[in-house]
């Protein structure tokens, strides 16, 4: 029974929530209070009426009625007052609560290792920031306090009935246990279903998510109908787990309902055989009998009903908190702050995998002198990009030391390591804003000056002045109004303003076409003079003019020289690679 009763109301869970509202302690306080006054102002009107009846209406005594009425009616605009403070300051305080852990828990994804994003749902991880987070401000705004609120009232009813006619009260609270066992069922149930909502839920927002990501590919493969049939077995789960919510809200407020009314009848029959055979109750105790018993029942059938929200927001709660408690983090103690790099590089014996026992680096070792510019090629999967991801620190390595000018990289902060190191990657990604924007990043310290002046540098200052709102053109979503080359071009002008100590472009100019490549060869040229350069390319061009070529086959260096030296290996890989894709682009 222990563990049934954890399992509905997890207290840890609750414990940790109220560490929120440390900062809003006023207002929390202030909604309590305003809790045992409506609880106290429950009795008032009841209380008054019975008075009414048998010192006015049954005495035909005028004397004092109007006195009654008035002071009715300013204790029921007094309870509306303080009904008008509880539910707008309860919701008040859920929607900043909410603020303050959604902006924690954004903060926190935004540190999280790249390996946490490669195995979650994109979908997912929004329902989390957007969606639950909604439920746990209704915790606070429709869910605890309401709960609290009508508890408290309940109680003050019920001591005031007792109080008053226990005889009363008794045939009141006979219906009571079997209400009750109801109410404790009914949540049992409740808290499965809504479990099994939330998971759909955030099952559907995936699905969506993905699919209007990728309808480009949906639509070039007719993949149409396939993914229309998984949406309807997706959507059908999804309302099987609101349908069953509504069975059992529509089993038990019937009967809820239905024993409110036995219970009245029941306080009719046997309150008027005393008022009229016995003389223990009066007529007014039977009036506020009758006025209280709907106060008394309403709030327990309202208690069920927070009781859902308040289950949905503490599942929502459990899943958000469960994000906010995941340790994805890259290990961030190093203590030099990186001004500037002279960019050698150096990785020695370095073991690296993505998955467990599956080692996509096995002992890599390479060196990189200061200013110089290497190639590093090889086929798919030989471990290319990941050299840049383990050098950006976007994943841990299983060992050895990565150093730049002999510093180990974990000694230095991730802020400033990233800073020196620019990045342009193949699969450009561009925010749903300006040019300006995206170039920037809304980089404090960079001006528009200078990023025209950085334009106009690598000659790309026509080609962005041309289009509408120039640098202010919005791009939309993805940089979905540019071309596969423009989007390259703005990614190539974005790591050439930061002024980077060290350049990497990866597979930069492998979707561009003949004109936009010829712009980002001109601008290689001049961001690349002495400053250290890694170029992961297939273009004949960039790889020619490197210093180094790092040849990389499963995980391993096999070759490294200059683009000369390597040709003159018979049977090298280089040569091979060089034969069977470049000779043709070098013949044109």
């Amino acid at each position: 029974m222990s563990k049934t009763k954890e399992n509905i109301f997890d207290i840890s869970l609750f414990k940790r929530l109220f560490e929120y509202t440390k900062p809003y302690k006023t207002v929390f306080y202030g909604v309590l209070i305003s809790v045992l006054i409506i609880a106290g102002l429950s009795i008032a009107t009841p209380k008054l009426l019975q008075i009414a009846i048998d010192d006015n209406i049954k005495a035909l005594q005028e004397e004092g009625f109007l006195y009654l009425i008035i002071l009715m009616i300013v204790l029921l605009l007094l309870q509306t007052v303080f009904q008008f403070f509880f539910q707008f300051y309860a919701a008040w305080l859920g929607q900043n609560i909410v603020q303050d852990v959604r902006v924690l828990l954004f903060n926190h994804m935004l540190k999280f290792k790249m390996k946490y994003y490669d195995n979650s749902s994109v979908g997912t991880l929004i329902t989390r920031a957007v969606t639950d987070m909604e439920r746990i401000a209704d915790i606070f705004g429709q869910g605890l306090f309401m709960i609290m609120r009508d508890l408290m009232v309940m109680l003050v009813i019920s001591v005031f009935m007792i109080y008053t006619n226990f005889k009363l009260s008794v045939i009141v609270f006979v219906t009571m246990p079997i209400v009750m066992y109801a109410t404790k069922i009914f949540q049992r149930y409740m808290k499965k279903a809504f479990e099994e909502v939330r998971t759909e839920v955030s099952n559907l927002n995936s699905f969506v998510q993905e699919r209007v990501t990728g309808m480009k590919i949906l639509q070039l493969f007719t993949r149409e109908n396939t993914e229309y049939k998984n949406f309807k077995v997706i959507n059908e789960r999804h309302k099987k787990g609101w349908l069953k919510t509504i069975l059992y809200n529509s089993i038990f407020f019937p009967i809820a309902d239905f024993l409110s009314a036995i219970t009245s009848g029941l306080v009719v029959y046997f309150g008027g055989l005393m008022v009229v055979v016995s003389g223990t109750a009066s007529e007014g105790d039977l009036f506020m009998f009758i006025m209280m018993i709907p106060q008394l029942f309403r709030p327990l059938r309202q208690i069920a009903d927070k009781f859902n929200t308040l289950q949905m927001g503490m599942v929502a709660a459990k899943r958000v908190l469960k994000v906010i408690d995941t340790t994805s983090q890259i290990d961030d103690t190093g203590t030099i702050e990186a001004s500037h790099f002279k960019g050698a590089i150096a990785f020695k014996n370095v073991h690296f995998s993505y998955v467990e026992n599956e080692e996509v680096l096995k002992g890599i070792s390479l060196d990189v002198k200061a200013g110089e510019t290497i190639a590093i090629v090889g086929s798919t999967g030989a471990g290319k990009s990941t050299i840049i991801n383990l050098l950006n620190r976007f994943y841990e390595i299983n060992s050895g030391i990565i150093s730049i000018d002999n510093v180990d990289i974990k000694t230095v902060t991730l802020a400033s390591l990233r800073s020196q190191i620019a990045v342009v990657l193949q699969d450009v990604f561009l925010f749903a804003d300006t040019i300006m924007a995206n170039i920037t990043l809304n980089h404090p310290d960079i001006t528009e000056n200078q990023v025209i002046q950085a334009a106009k540098d690598i000659g790309i200052h026509e080609f962005i002045s041309s289009l509408p709102n120039g640098y202010h053109y919005n791009v939309k979503e993805r940089g979905a109004m540019l071309s596969s080359g423009q989007r390259q071009l703005i990614s190539f002008l974005r790591a050439y303003v930061t002024n980077p100590s060290i350049l990497i472009l990866d597979e930069a100019t492998s979707s561009v076409d003949s004109y936009s490549e010829q712009l980002i060869q001109n601008a290689t040229d001049k961001i690349t003079k002495g400053r250290t350069s890694i170029v992961i390319a297939h273009r004949l061009a960039t790889i020619k003019q490197a210093d180094k070529i790092i040849v990389m086959d499963a995980g391993e260096i096999v070759e490294q020289g200059t683009h000369n030296e390597l040709l003159k290996k018979k049977n090298g890989y280089y040569r091979n690679l060089y034969e069977v894709q470049f000779l043709k682009a070098d013949v044109a």
